[in-house]
């Protein structure tokens, strides 16, 4: 691995972007607002000058700032205002170039104040380039500004005449203690590159003493800026450079701070936490509206942009998609392509205001590792090496609660990303040690526990290993009968959905005591997301043929029932009472229920193409297990002609041919005349109570 940090693409600058100067501003109004500008960023960076990075470099742009805020003042000083010109046409179009470039300063003042200190070092080379840009850019304005046409101090004209020779001679300049820390913490991943774990005392000395990150709070925030980098700024840097570097200081902060300082933030997290609910168990906060999804109104879990730059929470956007939606439900412009990218500065700000007050908050587990750029090899032992005190701070006996709190933590967020990492967890023995905190009495520790098997189980070969420990899967059935939080109860149904995957699991988890019994409950009584996660479980645990008699004893074919009237869960409960109905007395139970038909028809006629599929795949189930009686009440519906007619024009393959069983069954009963299309296909005319249905 090369560790050379260049980006694969043209680098993006943080000074980049339009800026215009004010066309209504001449005279005294532009450098009254020069003035302003230049003493705002005097003021707000006064305390910041003295950067611990880009120390030499920001200081000679303060004072050239500085300077320049003099010449302003006192171009305001020997002003004349009643002048009807008060200065040369070509010092105008200079100030209005200022008034571009000091805006440009602030940007690049502002990033390497706002930046993590990791980032700012990994783009030295970069960064000192912005800073000597503008320089030259100030040596460019300086050369046309007429300064001898001007009233000024002649203190003041002196030293704009030698910020103007010193701007002239200004070279690129890096420093040498960055560059070299900055070559160190690429030394550290080369050796985890190679098989090597860095030396400890090597590390403490760059990371604390040099780079200035002196507790674990700090380290934790290093890390996720640079998380938030790999997805939001992948035109910067290489993704897999930062993925290592992240590794790297993963690992050195459970090495150089331990777990202790943690601890007492998880406390007092907790405690918050347990303040913030009322007596009805229901959170009083209040959520900032920025944070609040514009069509669900609730928290965003998955923040996401579309491509007229709206954000929306992904399960709401995808569903206003599926409906058939091409424009923006805010802005009502037509949306270019349908990719959703995902919003990762908000996600983050969620986060954080989320542990800010105390609220519990997980974004949902990536599916898929497509979008995730690979692990090297030096991630992978970083990770490993991380992993390995994580598990023996599980293991130990006389480690404290909130250690083996904060360790959990940590496990489920390497298991988030990364087929390695889940696969690193599961080889170290985690699961083990993970299955008896499913059962603690702490509610943050049981929702980690049950939220890192959750990321485990999404690689197919840890779902043996939890399968296969013994009790495992009876403790996530007792978090998702009693768990002690919302998002731990949804977190154990989405696990056994992962885990309903495999079908030989399917019949174990269907008899496992109360699990076909808490998922109905979620779905009729859990949140947005706890129905969702509850009716896919279910969905998977239907495909299995033997588990038709456990659901319909357990309540489950009830709620879903009651589940097609949630737009939002409608087409999975269709599709799992597609696959009960087979059942013959499951089918005249559900047939005898009117609501039932009518959700289905409803779906036909207004869900997504899976949404219609699988309710005429409900109807002709119900119809052919049903008898005669059953397909009667459904030919004689009225809207039924015109919706199966639609589906065999225009619905998936399985919908068409749903559709036309369906109408073959229909006829039947009340008669049909056959004709030979001229294009060569069989046409069928259904008299289905005065409704003429043409089948393909």
């Amino acid at each position: 691995m090369a560790m050379a940090f260049q980006a694969s693409r043209r680098i993006k600058p943080p000074l980049s972007g339009a800026f215009f100067a004010p066309s209504d501003l001449a005279d005294l109004s532009l450098v009254r607002a020069l003035a302003i500008v230049s003493a705002d960023l005097v003021s707000s960076h006064r305390h910041h000058h003295d950067l611990s990075l880009q120390r030499r470099n920001s200081r000679e742009l303060f004072r050239k700032i500085e300077i320049l805020l003099c010449f302003f003042e006192s171009l305001l000083d020997f002003a004349a205002p009643a002048a009807s010109s008060l200065f040369p046409s070509p010092a105008v179009l200079c100030f209005k170039e200022l008034y571009i470039l000091i805006h440009r300063c602030k940007m690049l003042m502002d990033y390497c104040t706002q930046c993590g200190r990791i980032w700012l070092l990994l783009l030295n080379p970069q960064i000192s380039g912005y800073f000597h840009d503008l320089s030259l850019e100030i040596s460019t304005i300086l050369d046309v500004l007429p300064i001898g046409d001007l009233d000024l101090n002649p203190d003041v004209r002196e030293q704009m005449k030698l910020l103007r020779r010193r701007s002239g001679k200004s070279k690129l300049y890096i420093d040498p203690s960055d560059e070299s820390l900055r070559l160190s913490i690429f030394s550290f991943v080369n050796e985890f590159e190679s098989g090597r774990v860095p030396n400890p005392a090597e590390l403490r000395t760059a990371l604390v003493d040099r780079l200035g990150i002196r507790d674990a709070r700090a380290c934790r925030s290093e890390i996720e800026f640079l998380e938030e980098q790999i997805n939001v700024h992948e035109e910067d840097a290489d993704p897999a450079i930062l993925i290592g570097v992240a590794s790297l200081f993963r690992y050195c902060r459970f090495l150089l701070f331990g777990f202790e300082e943690l601890g007492r933030e998880s406390d007092k997290r907790r405690l918050l936490f347990r303040r913030s609910e009322s007596q009805s168990g229901e959170f009083t906060v209040v959520i900032p509206k920025d944070l609040c999804c514009p069509i669900s109104l609730e928290l965003m879990r998955d923040p996401v942009i579309i491509s007229t730059g709206q954000t929306y929470d992904r399960a709401s956007i995808t569903q206003w998609m599926d409906e058939g939606h091409s424009t923006c439900p805010n802005s009502g412009q037509a949306l270019v392509h349908t990719a959703l990218i995902p919003n990762r500065a908000l996600r983050s700000l969620i986060s954080q205001w989320c542990a800010d007050n105390g609220l519990p908050y997980d974004s949902p587990p990536e599916c898929s590792d497509a979008s995730t750029p690979c692990y090297t090899n030096a991630a992978i032992e970083a990770n490993r090496a991380t992993v390995e005190m994580l598990v023996k701070q599980l293991s130990d006996g006389a480690s404290q609660d909130d250690a083996k709190t904060i360790a959990v933590r940590e496990l489920r967020l390497l298991a988030k990303t990364g087929k390695e990492n889940r696969a690193c967890i599961a080889s170290m023995g985690a699961i083990p040690l993970l299955k008896p905190l499913l059962c603690s009495s702490n509610a943050m520790t049981q929702e980690n526990s049950v939220t890192a098997i959750l990321n485990l189980s999404i690689y197919d070969r840890n779902k043996v290993v939890i399968m296969e420990e013994q009790g495992c899967l009876t403790s996530i059935v007792g978090v998702l009968r009693h768990g002690l939080t919302v998002e731990s109860r949804e977190n154990a149904a989405a696990t056994l959905f992962s885990l309903s995957a495999v079908h030989e699991y399917k019949k174990r988890i269907a008899d496992e005591d109360g699990a076909v019994e808490a998922l109905a409950d979620l779905l009729r009584d859990g949140s947005g997301r706890g129905k969702r996660d509850a009716v896919m479980a279910l969905f998977n645990l239907s495909t299995h043929l033997e588990c038709g008699d456990r659901m319909a004893k357990s309540g489950a074919v009830p709620a879903l029932m009651g589940a097609l009237g949630n737009e939002m869960v409608a087409e999975d409960a269709a599709g799992a009472l597609a696959l009960l109905v087979r059942r013959p007395a499951l089918a005249h139970a559900i047939g005898k229920d009117d609501g039932v038909v009518t959700f289905l028809v409803g779906l036909m006629r207004r869900g997504t193409p899976k949404g219609k599929e699988n309710a005429v795949a409900a109807l002709q189930e119900m119809c052919r297990r049903g008898g005669a009686s059953m397909t009667q009440k459904v030919a004689r519906l009225p809207s039924l002609g015109g919706l199966v007619q639609s589906l065999m024009l225009t619905g998936t393959k399985r919908a068409r041919r749903k559709a036309a069983s369906l109408a073959r069954m229909c006829h039947k009963c009340v008669g049909v005349e056959y004709a030979l299309a001229r294009t060569g296909s069989l046409s069928v005319s259904v008299s289905m109570a005065a409704v003429s249905v043409p089948v393909l």
